[in-house]
């Protein structure tokens, strides 16, 4: 199928861009990787009277270490993502992650920032955003402003970004040295959307975890944090006991959705399963 006829619009900076789709009322989109989005203009999911490309854009492409965070423009790349050497050296559970990413065509031309903006309840990075406390930097003509990732997704395919809104960059916790991490994810071929995924970080005190998260996608209308399970496995030596009540207490918060793929009790197994999986790895690799 072919897009419903649009006007395209190349932004030469990031005020020119928001000032377009400000113009555009609610009928503007944004193009930097364009690998949710035009498929879906060609199913006439979405119609946008104007498209806007950002790729012209100088200093949306950079990874920048600030302090205890890093952030991502909005034209970081999958496959920068899973290439930097800062990534990989702060926060390798998100270098590991981007594995996952679909297909190396995708990770070519895809964004970090697209991705969490798409909002796919099945896809890794804003499960990502999530488990690392993730920043959203908006511009708009109003001026700027900054979400919460936790605040950010609302639900499936749906943000807290208003139509006159650009995503600039997204800022992340990068991982104490010696931090533990474990990332699990099933799907049916490698690079399918996944039936359920499963991140965790935390370091190790004393013979205990601390500083213990987790977060999940494919099990809801958005990805999720488990504050309560957290909570539970703080301060603990992650014997089975402990295990096998933090996936039960798990399993009991989750309302996954039945689909083609799944019924919600097969994902709810599976999330567990994963679980236990992800937080036995980060035990392993946090040092003592």
């Amino acid at each position: 199928m072919k897009p419903a006829a649009f006007d395209y619009v190349c932004a030469e900076s990031v005020e020119h861009a928001v000032q377009t789709l400000a113009e555009a009322g609610d009928d503007g989109k944004i193009l930097a990787g364009g690998q949710s989005l035009m498929p879906m203009m060609n199913f006439r999911l979405v119609k946008p009277s104007v498209l806007v490309d950002i790729n012209r854009v100088t200093g949306l492409d950079r990874v920048e270490l600030r302090g205890g965070r890093l952030a991502l423009g909005a034209l970081v790349r999958h496959h920068m993502t899973a290439t930097d050497a800062l990534i990989a050296r702060h926060v390798p559970v998100l270098h590991h992650a981007m594995k996952h990413v679909a297909h190396l065509t995708v990770r070519n031309r895809g964004t970090f920032c697209g991705s969490v903006c798409h909002a796919d309840p099945a896809a890794e990075m804003p499960m990502m955003s999530l488990l690392l406390n993730a920043s959203v930097y908006i511009a708009s003509p109003r001026g700027a402003r900054t979400v919460p990732a936790q605040d950010f997704f609302v639900g499936s395919l749906i943000t807290a970004l208003e139509p006159d809104e650009l995503v600039t960059e997204i800022e992340i916790d990068t991982l104490p040295d010696g931090s533990g991490w474990g990332f699990e994810e099933f799907a049916r071929r490698h690079g399918d959307y996944a039936l359920a995924a499963v991140a965790v970080t935390m370091e190790r005190r004393d013979g205990a975890a601390s500083n213990v998260r987790l977060a999940l996608m494919g099990v809801g209308d958005t990805a999720v944090r488990m504050p309560q399970v957290e909570e539970m496995l703080e301060g603990g030596g992650f014997d089975d006991a402990l295990l096998d009540k933090a996936v039960e207490t798990l399993r009991q918060q989750i309302n996954p959705n039945s689909d083609l793929n799944a019924s919600s009790d097969y994902r709810r197994h599976l999330a567990g399963v994963l679980t236990r999986r992800a937080l036995r790895d980060a035990w392993v690799r946090a040092a003592a």
